[in-house]
Parts: structure tokens; C-alpha cells; sequence
């Protein structure tokens, strides 16, 4: 008999979590989950979930503009109302909360609602009782962080934006990261004069220069005001709404300010302090590639750790701790390259591999093959909207090294290419795989003369 009552306790029921959770107690281990707020963590409840679900209400705006030019006509004008979605979104998030419960029941790992504490390396204060554990997960995801400035107070983060009371007819949104152009592009599609306002010269910093500077100006063409090299000074309630003054000088009235600019590691009040658990320069849980920290038992996974803060990266970070942990042998390393992403900003960008600077910088000669084109669809719609689709390719080997598009469904099209791209293909291996025809992803197989090198 084990002379603890737990194989492995879980603090955090997110994606990351729950499925190291599930993983664990399939091997036979002993399983128990502490979540003091909602299963399924920040992508089922604030982030991707609810986020696609206002992407696509924000797109029939566009949709129904577009129709015209095909024939159809409505028979009155389109009204959108804020309280239906918002409180359809609850519905379905509820339903998504209780699949990861019965999840959890189905593999037999026991469910605390509270908040938990750890007391040592082997023992969490949960609920009123303490529990001993072989070993303790912190998966505990990232929480929102909005800087000083007088009124912040009168902000809201990424965490409540999804529930706004009423419709902000004038939103501002400060962050130049994927919060904040995703959701400068929903308001911006649902109808709000839409104001993003950013520090730096270019939003999205860390992607390829090409697709920020399309996406800045697409965005622009369908109506986000975008607010660069600026800052907020101070918000101050007025009459009607809000006024910001930024550190240019210019005020903006609005009615709601979304403060988009990061998130940090949610660790305030588990106790991790009095083990003096180490922790990197960002604050975040520094671990070993066995996802242990400076106390061996306490293991660690996604966004608290500082890696790529995506929900399928917790997934893999998850069972690939199951496997080190509970599994025998020892597995290969987890590959964090070539990792595909979306930003569902409008139009989307989807990415994966290296930009076209990271690529000059990594493997000298480079060739890049770019396409921007105005997609078959708005030929009739009458949109002005253009798709950026770019291939990066190592010139001495002809792999292909990165792959970059600008347009409708991005995210779905970059997914397949990520394959490839993962799999070390050359351009040789895209120039011979034939298209399907008509559609826009078959650029990326059709591209055969340099853009530049």
C-alpha cells in the first residue's frame, strides 16, 4: 500500500489539468482534482471557446453585406442583439463544464471544488481536510494583469468582457497581443466603433513582419481604429461613458476599455512561497524536462510554466507528464517546434514554422514565396478583403521552413500545411502534390516563382 492517499493530486482543472488528470488514472494511478472555479479552465470558459464562438457572431456582419452581390436580399436590415449571445454562450459553456465533469467521474479521479494549498512537497490543505500525494501538479493557467494607471479600475479584462451588461457601442481595446486584436475584430464585426489602441509601433510582435503589416491593414479597411506608438494616460468617467486620454494627447469617449495586455501566472495563495519553489525572471514555475520544479514532487504544466501559452500545448505537456511519471521507460523529448497557431482576428491569420526574419536569421539563404490576391468569393460580394499566403523555404535544403496566410479560415487551412511543415517536406514535395480546385489553399501549392529571396 502506497503510504500516501494519492498517486497524484491536481491543482487546476483546465485543459492541461484535467487531461493529466484522465491520463494519470488510465496508467492505475490514484487521481484527485482541485478547481475552486470552473472546469475546463480559461480556454472552455474566457478564452478560445467563448472567443471563436464571438468570431463567428461578429462574421455575419460581413455576411450579410456580402450576400448582395449573390442574389439575396433581406427583407429588413439586420439587428444584432448583445444579451442573445451572450447568454447563448453561457449555455453552451455550462454544457462543456459538465462534459469535463463526467470526464473526470468516468476515469475515476475525484473532484474537490475548492481552492487548494500546498503545504509541503507531499501534502495539500483542500476543502478543510489535508491530503498527502506522491506527487503534486500545479496546472492553475494564467490570470489577466492590467497596468497602473489612474482608472484603471474603470477597465475590464478578458476574463468579463464575454458578460458585459449591455453592448458597448464605442470599445476600445489596449494590447497589441492576440486578445487584443481578436477582440478589437469581434467588437469592431458586432458593431462598435472600435478603437485598438497599442504601445508599439505594430501589433503582434513576434509574428512575421509581412502578415503584421497585412493584417494591420485589413483590419483598418473595415473599420478598427488603430491607435499606435500610444498608451493610456488615464480613464475618467464622464457623462455617457468613458473618456481616455493617451499619452499622445488625443481623448477618446467610449464606453467600454477592454484591458488586453497579458497574463501572468495565477499562483497567489497556494503556498508555493514557503517551499521556495523557484521561479523564472517572468514569475512563471521554472521545471526540468520532466516538468518537475526545485521540489521534485511538485510538477508543473502550461501556462504556469512560461512556454508557448496555447491549449494544445497543455494537452501535450500533459500526457508527455504522464508518460515521464507514470509510464514506463523514458520518452523523447517534447518537440516545441513547429507549433501551427491562429490569431481569429478578421480576416484570420494562421501560422506555423518560421517568419520570414527568423528564417533569414536561422538559416541564412532563404526563398519566399508569397501570394496577395483577392479571394474568388468577392469577386461578387463586392468586399474589398485580400488573403496573404506565404511560403518560407530553406534554399539549401528546399524545405520548407514556414508557412504564413491572411484570409478566411486561416487557422483550418494552416493545420494541414502544419503537418508538412512538421514532417520537414520540400517545396519540391508542394510544387508535386496537385491542388483542389477552385480554392484559395491551393496557392500554397501553386506558388513556383521566388517573391524574393
Amino acid at each position: 500500500m502506497s503510504e500516501y492517499d494519492y498517486d497524484l493530486f491536481v491543482i487546476g482543472a483546465g485543459s492541461g489539468g484535467v487531461r493529466a488528470a484522465r491520463t494519470a488514472a488510465a496508467t492505475g494511478a490514484r487521481v484527485a482534482v482541485a478547481e475552486d472555479r470552473y472546469l475546463g479552465g480559461t480556454c472552455v470558459n474566457v478564452g478560445c471557446v467563448p472567443k471563436k464562438l464571438y468570431s463567428y457572431a461578429a462574421h455575419f456582419h460581413e455576411a450579410f453585406e456580402d450576400a448582395g452581390g449573390f442574389g439575396w436580399h433581406l427583407a429588413e436590415a439586420p439587428r444584432f442583439d448583445w444579451a442573445t449571445l451572450r447568454d447563448n454562450k453561457i449555455g453552451e459553456i455550462k454544457r462543456l463544464n459538465g462534459i469535463y465533469g463526467r470526464l473526470l467521474d468516468a476515469a475515476d479521479v475525484r473532484l474537490i471544488n475548492e481552492r487548494a494549498r500546498v503545504v509541503d512537497a507531499h501534502h495539500v490543505e483542500v476543502g478543510g481536510e489535508t491530503v498527502s500525494a506522491e506527487k503534486i501538479l500545479v496546472a492553475v493557467g494564467g490570470w489577466p494583469w492590467t497596468p497602473d494607471f489612474p482608472g484603471k479600475e474603470l477597465t475590464v479584462n478578458s476574463n468579463q468582457v464575454f458578460d458585459l451588461e449591455t453592448f458597448p457601442e464605442r470599445f476600445l481595446v489596449l494590447g497589441g497581443g492576440y486578445i487584443a486584436v481578436e477582440f478589437a475584430s469581434i467588437f469592431n464585426g458586432l458593431g462598435s466603433e472600435a478603437h485598438l489602441v497599442y504601445r508599439g509601433d505594430l501589433f503582434l510582435r513576434g509574428f512575421d513582419q509581412e502578415v503584421r503589416e497585412f493584417t494591420r491593414d485589413e483590419m483598418a479597411k473595415k473599420g478598427v481604429n488603430l491607435h499606435f506608438d500610444a498608451n493610456i494616460e488615464a480613464i475618467e468617467k464622464v457623462e455617457g461613458g468613458l473618456r481616455v486620454t493617451l499619452t499622445s494627447g488625443e481623448q477618446l469617449e467610449v464606453d467600454a476599455v477592454l484591458a488586453a495586455t497579458g497574463r501572468r501566472p495565477h499562483l497567489e495563495g497556494l503556498g508555493l512561497e514557503a517551499l521556495d519553489v523557484a521561479r523564472t525572471e517572468s514569475g512563471h514555475l521554472a521545471v526540468n524536462e520532466r516538468f518537475e520544479t526545485s521540489v521534485p514532487s511538485i510538477l508543473a504544466l502550461g501556462d504556469v510554466t512560461g512556454g508557448p501559452e496555447l491549449t494544445p500545448v497543455a494537452l501535450a505537456e500533459a500526457m508527455q507528464l504522464v508518460r515521464h511519471h507514470f509510464e514506463p521507460g523514458e520518452p523523447a523529448p517534447l518537440d516545441y517546434r513547429h507549433i501551427p497557431t491562429a490569431v481569429f482576428c478578421h480576416p484570420n491569420i494562421g501560422t506555423v514554422g518560421l517568419s520570414e526574419e527568423q528564417a533569414r536569421a536561422a538559416c541564412g539563404e532563404i526563398r519566399v514565396y508569397a501570394a496577395d490576391f483577392r479571394p474568388m468569393k468577392h469577386t461578387l460580394s463586392g468586399s474589398s478583403e485580400r488573403c496573404l499566403m506565404k511560403l518560407i523555404v530553406d534554399d539549401a535544403s528546399d524545405v520548407v521552413v514556414g508557412a504564413h496566410m491572411v484570409g478566411e479560415e486561416a487557422g483550418e487551412v494552416i493545420q494541414g500545411i502544419a503537418v508538412a511543415v512538421r514532417a520537414g517536406l520540400t517545396k519540391a514535395d508542394f510544387d508535386a502534390t496537385v491542388g483542389i480546385h477552385p480554392t484559395g489553399a491551393e496557392e500554397f501549392v501553386t506558388m513556383r516563382t521566388p517573391t524574393r529571396r
